[in-house]
């Protein structure tokens, strides 16, 4: 499997010949066709969107014509679009068409050609298809496969969040998927026909809730139904607390910016709430940064002496494990402005540490 986040994805297609064909592989929900609309206006080209699963082997190949002695195909209109002018063509849901709609397809994306019609030389053909047992699907042989370049896509939550900032989602929405992400997508034991939180729900509800202008009034009383229908029972209540207290909430992202700003919030917030926050600031640190620059050491300093002993080693544990092995620049920026108020914890100073750290050594060498 060619797995990728879209930020991998977006800069590989930009770099694939025009008349490769690209196939997007991925739950539903996740974003596929937004991506390929993100592309588009990156190449400059309008995007041609056909759902093949809705479409008869008429609406793919066109309507027979005849002058007195021949028959032939009439393509139909967006099809010589692409044809006669640089277009985006998407074809979504492609293992839900019906054979005939998708051999024609097959044709598009092999010979770039169909009944004759050959698409534009800069035309970029795209498709995509929802991989999960939950739909009725055509499979795809790998002889059909090999027609195209394909990804898996698995975008990550900083994928979407990134996306989402850019004024597709209310800020609300996202400020809660950020510190909440396993609300983002649907958990993977999710009953069929269950209503549960989607990349594209959370959009939609985003949407509903600023046309309905309630988006900031969490204690509106349309506001909880609303949510129900577009992300299910469990997000909803999540959500809805979290709107509740949005003037109480603290992202990891304020706390390396400017913790003097948010520290008495901080303070409020109680040690079980104090725990969330270090979860946050923990995958704010390590997702999103390479190191610590001297602000942001500091203010990452400062709140952790502000945490008691118990939360303050959790909080260490946290941010060491979450760097690992594999951003060492990040887990030594950590070290650098941090170890001094986790060693307060059990009564050591750094420079006793170092001392002790030293002997240590000192003693192992003359043993030797």
């Amino acid at each position: 499997m060619t797995t990728m986040s879209i930020k991998t994805f977006t800069a590989v297609a930009n770099k694939l010949p025009i008349e490769t064909s690209i196939l997007l592989r991925g739950p539903h929900g996740i974003g596929k066709s937004q991506v390929v609309r993100q592309l588009a206006a990156q190449f400059g080209l309008e995007v041609i969107d056909r759902r093949l699963s809705q479409m008869s082997e008429g609406d793919m190949i066109g309507l027979p014509s005849t002058d007195g002695e021949v028959t032939r195909f009439n393509p139909p209109e967006w099809y010589k679009a692409a044809c006669r002018s640089p277009r985006c063509l998407f074809l979504d849901e492609l293992n839900r068409a019906t054979p005939e709609v998708m051999q024609a397809a097959f044709q598009v994306v092999l010979d770039r050609e169909l009944n004759g019609w050959k698409l534009h030389p800069a035309t970029r053909v795209f498709a995509a298809v929802n991989a999960s047992a939950a739909y009725t699907v055509n499979e795809m042989d790998p002889a059909l496969l090999d027609r195209f370049w394909v990804v898996d896509l698995t975008p990550t939550v900083a994928d979407w969040v990134t996306w989402a900032k850019d004024g597709h989602v209310h800020d609300m929405v996202v400020d809660f998927i950020a510190g909440n992400e396993k609300w983002l997508d649907a958990p993977k034991d999710s009953e069929p026909g269950k209503v549960t939180p989607s990349r594209r729900s959370w959009e939609r509800l985003s949407d509903a809730l600023t046309v309905a202008g309630i988006v900031e009034d969490p204690k509106h009383e349309l506001f909880y139904p609303m949510c129900l229908g577009y992300v299910g029972t469990e997000a909803t209540i999540a959500f809805h607390s979290f709107a509740k207290t949005i003037e109480n909430q603290v992202s990891g992202e304020e706390v390396l910016k400017d913790y003097a700003k948010c520290k008495k919030k901080v303070a409020k917030l109680g040690q079980e709430k104090q725990n969330v926050l270090i979860e946050k600031v923990s995958e704010y640190v390590t997702k999103s940064l390479k190191t610590l620059d001297e602000n942001q050491g500091k203010n990452l300093a400062a709140f952790m002496k502000d945490l008691p002993g118990e939360l303050r080693v959790s909080a260490w544990s946290k941010l060491t494990q979450g760097a690992g092995t594999d951003n060492l620049e990040l887990a030594k920026s950590v070290h650098k402005y941090c170890v001094e108020t986790v060693l307060e914890v059990f009564g050591v100073s750094a420079d006793a540490a170092v001392k002790a750290i030293s002997a240590t050594g000192g003693k192992k060498a003359a043993k030797k």
